[in-house]
Formats: structure tokens, C-alpha cells, sequence
């Protein structure tokens, strides 16, 4: 009876990984699945907090994918292990603050301790839903190797999407897996992977692009450099990762910055750091929770306050009644008429 082999497979919760997951399936091998989390993926924090992405799926991807697909899926927090990437790449940024080749590198590493430490369970090798020429960064007909050698896969590491643009790897060469069944896809269009996916009977899946981590995004990746810039250090918390996430950012001076709700559902999640922050909120006029993040001081106050008034129902009104409150410290009413002059708004924006 010949023997099952078995693979662990990093899952994103995208449609690449899903089908690299499928197509080993088929060939008969059996397959858990992994997933790191570093705090910046875009999945499930925003869609559940705002309003406005009531009717998306409130679903972990990750965790979905490998439902649908039924295989085990093991959840590593790589967090405080993640700085390190992010503040240190080896081969640099993307466009934004995106890190993408180390972080791939990273994760694969990961990928084969963890392999490592689950020897007992007979793990034979490692598959990802890579394909070359999708990501201008990680997945490069260049970079490919690298992310091998580098993390110390070597040729245990399998792209299923695409093997057949690459050298033949240890599973291939074993008979584990046969290359005739795998893919050659390249390339960022997706429609191979969409018709793929049909053949399958895979109806629903997350956006075929991707674009899970938030510091591909140009928005997100100013604000954690401006965060960085204003306390003069590059260390960060998963609260600050997650504010980042949340709210308009606006930054009147170089002492402070105010974090403003666009909707019900951030107001409701920024009352939740009003033991940490100083917090600002219209008492005559309904308007957003603002946070303050940094030093506010006294002669300040006018001009915070006067600048959240001009989110809420009363930036039209002459005079917005607000409560400003600085925890263990003080609480009071500030009356201002909202700041008006968009121009000069938007040049505060983070």
C-alpha cells in the first residue's frame, strides 16, 4: 500500500492558497493548513467595527478556507516575532511600508520550524499558492529561490500553482506528488485561477487579487510612519496597530494627533480606549468619538475640540457644545464654533 504523504500549507485566506490546498487534495495528500497572524491583516477588524460593511462577511478567511476545504488549520501568533521584518527587511519596502519579501521569507521560515517541532506528526513538505509574477516583491521568478534558500525550505517547498515554471522539487522528484497534475500559471491575471477554482466547485472565495495586509496600503502605512515620526520610535503594540485601522486621522500639531470616528460602530470601538486617551464627543449635536493620541495641552483644547465639531451634526452650527475628558486627570465643556476651512483640513490629514 503506498504511503500517504502529508504537507502543511500556509493559508492567507485568499483563493490562491485555497486552490494550492485543492490540487494537492486531489493528488491524495493529506494537508493542514497555517496561518500567521502579525496584527495587520485586513480581514475581519474593520468589515466588524464600521457601519457601512454591515453586509460583508464578519469571517476569519483563514479559518473559513480551511472549513470549506476540511483540514486543520493552526493559528500562530507571530506578532512581537513580526517587528523584527517590518523594522529591519533584509531586501527592503514595497511601494508602502510592505516588507514583502522578508515577510514571505518569514513566514515560510516559520513554516519549517514548526515542522520541525511537529516531527512526530510526519509533515513531508510545505506548500504555498504562490505564482510568479503576481507580486512585483515576493513572487518574481528571482525572488522564488530566495524565499527557498532563505528560510531553509530548499526544495521542500512546493508551488502548486505554478511548479512547472520552476525546478523540480523533493516531492516531485519522489513520485509524492506528480508534476504532471500541477499548474504553470504566472502572471497577476487571475482569470486561470478563477476557471480553477470552478473546476473545483469553489464558488464563493475571498477578492482573487488578495491585498490582505494592511501596510501595502499607502493610507495605512502614512499613519504608522507619522505614529513613529511623532513619539521618536519605531516600537509598537497591537493597540496601536489597531487604532491605526480605525477612524479619520488628523494631526493639527506636532504634539498630538485626533483619531475621529467615521460612523456609529468606530464611535462605539473608540469608547473602548477612553480609559487611555484623552476623548472628545458633542454633547448638543450627535457627532463621533475622537480620541486624542499624544500631549494635549490646555491652549489646545479650543482647537481639538473645534475640529471634531466639524464631523458631527452641528458643522454648521455657530456654536457645538463638547465634552472633552483626559483620564485621572480632568473633565470639561468646551464650547466652539466647528473649524470650517477645508483646505487647511485636508493638509492635516495622516
Amino acid at each position: 500500500m503506498a504511503q500517504q504523504h502529508k504537507a502543511v500549507a500556509l493559508i492567507s485566506g485568499g483563493l490562491d492558497s485555497m486552490l494550492a490546498v485543492r490540487v494537492m487534495q486531489e493528488q491524495g495528500i493529506e494537508v493542514e493548513g497555517i496561518n500567521f497572524f502579525t496584527g495587520f491583516c485586513v480581514e475581519g477588524h474593520t468589515h466588524a467595527i464600521r457601519n457601512q460593511d454591515k453586509n460583508k462577511p464578519k469571517r476569519n478567511n483563514a479559518l473559513w478556507v480551511a472549513e470549506q476545504l476540511g483540514i486543520k488549520l493552526h493559528i500562530v501568533d507571530v506578532i512581537e516575532e513580526y517587528k523584527d521584518v517590518l523594522l529591519n527587511p533584509k531586501h527592503g519596502y514595497g511601494a508602502n511600508m510592505n516588507p514583502c519579501l522578508d515577510c514571505k521569507i518569514f513566514m515560510v521560515g516559520k513554516a519549517v520550524e514548526w515542522v520541525k517541532e511537529h516531527h512526530k506528526d510526519g509533515f513531508d513538505f510545505i506548500i504555498t499558492g504562490e505564482v510568479i509574477g503576481q507580486r512585483p516583491m515576493s513572487q518574481r521568478s528571482d525572488t522564488m529561490p530566495l524565499v527557498s534558500e532563505e528560510s531553509g525550505a530548499e526544495d521542500l517547498l512546493l508551488r502548486p500553482l505554478c511548479a512547472k515554471n520552476l525546478p523540480e522539487t523533493k516531492p516531485e522528484r519522489e513520485g509524492w506528488v506528480d508534476r504532471d497534475k500541477l499548474y504553470d500559471f504566472h502572471g497577476r491575471n487571475r482569470k486561470p485561477q478563477i476557471a480553477l477554482a470552478k473546476s473545483f466547485g469553489l464558488n464563493d472565495f475571498a477578492s482573487p487579487a488578495g491585498g490582505c495586509c494592511f501596510l501595502t496600503d499607502k493610507s495605512y502605512s502614512d499613519k504608522l510612519v507619522d505614529l513613529w515620526q511623532a513619539r521618536n520610535s519605531r516600537d509598537y503594540e497591537m493597540d496601536d496597530i489597531m487604532l491605526l485601522k480605525v477612524g479619520r486621522h488628523i494631526r493639527p500639531t506636532p504634539e498630538f494627533k485626533l483619531i475621529i470616528a467615521r460612523d456609529a460602530g468606530e464611535s462605539k470601538f473608540l469608547e473602548g480606549y477612553r480609559k487611555q486617551f484623552a476623548s472628545i464627543y458633542s454633547t448638543s449635536h450627535s457627532g463621533p468619538m475622537a480620541l486624542v493620541d499624544g500631549d494635549l495641552e490646555p491652549e489646545q483644547y479650543q482647537l481639538a475640540a473645534a475640529i471634531v465639531a466639524r464631523y458631527g451634526k452641528g458643522r454648521s452650527a455657530d456654536e457645538v457644545e463638547l465634552s472633552l475628558t483626559i483620564p485621572d486627570r480632568t473633565s470639561l465643556t468646551i464650547k466652539t464654533a466647528p473649524m470650517e476651512t477645508q483646505a487647511v483640513m485636508q493638509e492635516w490629514y495622516v
